[in-house]
């Protein structure tokens, strides 16, 4: 058994960060003594490792607590999938110091390897041979998921949009293909959710439509008032309960301000109903939420 301090400086991870990881319930100790110390044994060891892997591979904490809950979840899986994407995290780095020598030495090298979907439409490719039947079970169609497939490995100008908007919401192609294996090898939850959001689509809908009214009742208010922003929280915490099982990226909420801000659909059938300039206010409301601005 080591205690916290000596996990501490085996690892190092703060004792601090050790603290927090308990009380978020990610990584507990093996025990807890009378006087309040937490013990670690070898397992709870071996279960840091894991977590420090996807940490390595910039997991959210919350994704890594779903992914090791999971009464389905298979540690040496894990560790094969970890292998696989560190492997592609270590050969994208070692392009980039290629390439970097090349710049240095003098020499001109156009390189746009980061719009490369390869990686993703691989392991979209095997998720769809491997689990036909789950795809079925679903509701989904198997020949519209390969053909949306071939149409995105072959036309290039739809890799592009897609990469485009990889690179916007996910900060990287590298994160985004990262997000999608993660949500693939939730497919069954993703999909029990996305079920029980139809279920209950009657309350969702009802619920985020009164929110944005009042989001929207004076669009003369300053959009990083405590008041604005508070309705945001609700309306982003709605939307987070709806979409617990997916990985949408940390830059989701930006993507959806800018569509507000500058998509000219988004942007008529906002003003339509909640009045002109709603869409705008809405869009710059989503911005200061992202900033952390509120007075």
């Amino acid at each position: 058994m080591r205690t916290v301090k000596q996990v501490s400086e085996l690892t190092g991870i703060s004792v601090r960060t050790l603290h927090y990881y308990d009380e978020i319930g990610l990584f507990k100790p093996s025990k807890v003594t009378v006087s309040g110390y937490r013990m670690y044994d070898n397992d709870a060891l071996e279960t840091l490792q894991q977590i420090l892997f996807f940490r390595e591979l910039d997991f959210p904490l919350k994704d890594i607590k779903a992914i090791m809950l999971n009464p389905r979840y298979d540690k040496n899986k894990a560790f094969a999938n970890q292998r696989k994407l560190i492997q592609v995290k270590r050969d994208r780095f070692n392009d980039l110091l290629n390439l970097l020598d090349k710049l240095i030495k003098g020499e001109k090298c156009m390189s746009f390897k980061e719009f490369d979907m390869s990686e993703y439409t691989n392991a979209l490719e095997e998720f769809i041979k491997n689990n036909t039947d789950e795809i079925i079970k679903y509701g989904g169609d198997v020949d519209e998921f390969n053909k949306a497939l071939e149409t995105l490995k072959f036309d290039k100008s739809k890799r592009s949009e897609l990469a485009e908007m990889a690179i916007k919401q996910y900060g990287s192609i590298e994160k985004y293909t990262e997000a999608m294996k993660d949500n693939i090898s939730n497919f069954s939850e993703m999909m029990e959710t996305l079920n029980a959001m139809k279920d209950d689509v009657g309350s969702y809908v009802d619920k985020s439509t009164e929110l944005m009214a009042q989001l929207t009742s004076d669009l003369n208010k300053d959009v990083s008032s405590k008041e604005i922003q508070q309705i945001v929280v609700e309306l982003t915490n709605l939307g987070s309960e709806h979409t617990q099982n997916m990985n949408l990226g940390d830059g989701y909420l930006n993507l959806m301000a800018d569509g507000y801000l500058t998509n000219p659909a988004i942007i008529e059938a906002t003003d339509k109903k909640y009045g002109k300039g709603a869409s705008a206010f809405i869009g710059e409301a989503l911005k200061a939420y992202q900033k952390g601005e509120s007075i």
